[in-house]
């Protein structure tokens, strides 16, 4: 060992002793962290934010933290039931963490608290702090943990109020209050509304259950009901509204509710009764469409008389009208020559000029017997039959 001159060899042991002790001190330092008293176990409302206070020291070294410091951290959630979860780490100067999660310090401060913000009620449970600190190597040089139990509360959610049995004169009516969520479990009271104010007690008031009997109920008790949903961290209201009535009022508003049902009954009945006959007069129609016979075309002769491609009479060019009328024989002296009467002038018609084909047949106006209504909803076209004059023309 080389000593410096002039520095006398008893002191030189103890600058040697010195360092030599420190470094001793920093390879023996410890991590550990530290949560206040009485901050080990914390509660908070729904919506709200917390902090989960935690900080670490080095043992025996008690200053701040050195450069050559490289913590190494976790924050873990435990719940029961459940796999571990990891909310948030910090390894080599990056921070991962879960939404809503965030530590509140720089870790250079030696301060790990951990904040959790827009609670919900799966949020509760225990969180771990562990942590692990390095000397700037790969050498750790310790380790510590921490826990901390955290329970969201709930405040009770709006209630909904109702009431069982028919409420008039000398009846029992049970009033139901319950609030869907809430942690705590929430209790209930209830109330009555001025001008007849009136708070309520057992054994008629059930705060756990929320329920209200009201026994040999009479007018006066008609009002509103008001109930209240409560635990330590918040509160909410539903009211309901309690008409006491008469035997006859009773009975008329049981006779309405009866009347109406009835009607609405019958006017059922009758909506189906014309659905029904409107169905049976469209199949009558179908089968009268089905079974009718179409109408027969009106024959006409193959003489000279002429009939327009329109469907129009045209003018009659007859040779029979070119020719000159026969003269009929006189009659012989003595025979009886009757004189046709106007009914017998109007009735008779000349004789149409033979032809070579058949004689035309009958034209029925009403075939296969089907009546002349029928025949309009077939869609059958009316046809007129020209007239003769006693001259032979068409009229």
């Amino acid at each position: 060992m080389i000593i410096p001159a002039g520095i006398p060899e008893p002191n030189l042991l103890r600058v040697l002793f010195l360092g030599l002790s420190t470094l001793a001190s920093f390879s023996l330092a410890q991590p550990e962290l530290h949560v206040p008293a009485g901050l080990n176990k914390l509660e908070a409302v729904e919506g709200e934010e917390v902090v989960l206070p935690v900080w670490y020291t080095m043992t025996p070294e008690q200053s701040s933290s050195h450069p050559w410091e490289e913590p190494l951290l976790f924050w873990y959630l435990e719940q029961e039931g459940k796999e571990l979860n990891q909310v948030l780490s910090y390894f080599n100067g990056a921070v991962s963490n879960k939404p809503r999660v965030s530590l509140v310090h720089s870790i250079t401060t030696r301060n790990v608290s951990l904040r959790l913000e827009a609670l919900q009620e799966e949020d509760s449970g225990t969180y771990r702090c562990s942590i692990n600190v390095q000397d700037g190597g790969s050498t750790a040089m310790g380790h510590s943990s921490k826990s901390i139990e955290l329970k969201v509360l709930v405040p009770p959610a709006p209630p909904s109020c109702s009431f069982q049995g028919a409420p008039y004169v000398g009846t029992n009516v049970t009033l139901n209050c319950k609030s869907p969520r809430s942690k705590p479990t929430a209790q209930y009271q209830w109330e009555k509304l001025a001008p007849s104010a009136q708070v309520f007690f057992g054994p008629t008031l059930d705060a756990v259950r929320g329920s209200l009997k009201l026994t040999n109920i009479s007018t006066s008790m008609s009002g509103v009901y008001v109930c209240k949903a409560q635990n330590r961290v918040g509160f909410s209201k539903c009211n309901v509204t309690l008409e006491v009535m008469t035997g006859s009022k009773a009975a008329v508003v049981v006779g309405a509710v009866v009347g109406t049902l009835v009607g609405l009954v019958l006017l059922a009945g009758l909506v189906l009764l014309y659905q029904r006959r409107t169905k049976t007069l469209e199949e009558l129609a179908n089968d009268i469409k089905e079974d009718a016979i179409a109408p027969r075309t009106l024959p006409w002769t193959k003489g000279s008389d002429t009939i327009s491609k329109n469907g129009t009479l045209s003018s009659v060019s007859s040779a029979r009208a070119l020719r000159p009328p026969k003269t009929a024989a006189p009659p012989r002296p003595g025979t009886f020559t009757p004189t046709p009467s106007i009914s017998s002038q109007a009735l008779s018609s000349p004789r149409l000029p033979r032809t070579d084909g058949p004689p035309p047949q009958a034209v029925s106006l009403s075939p296969g017997g089907v009546s002349s209504s029928a025949l309009s909803r077939m869609g059958a076209v009316p046809v007129m039959v020209p007239a003769q004059s006693q001259a032979g023309s068409l009229v």
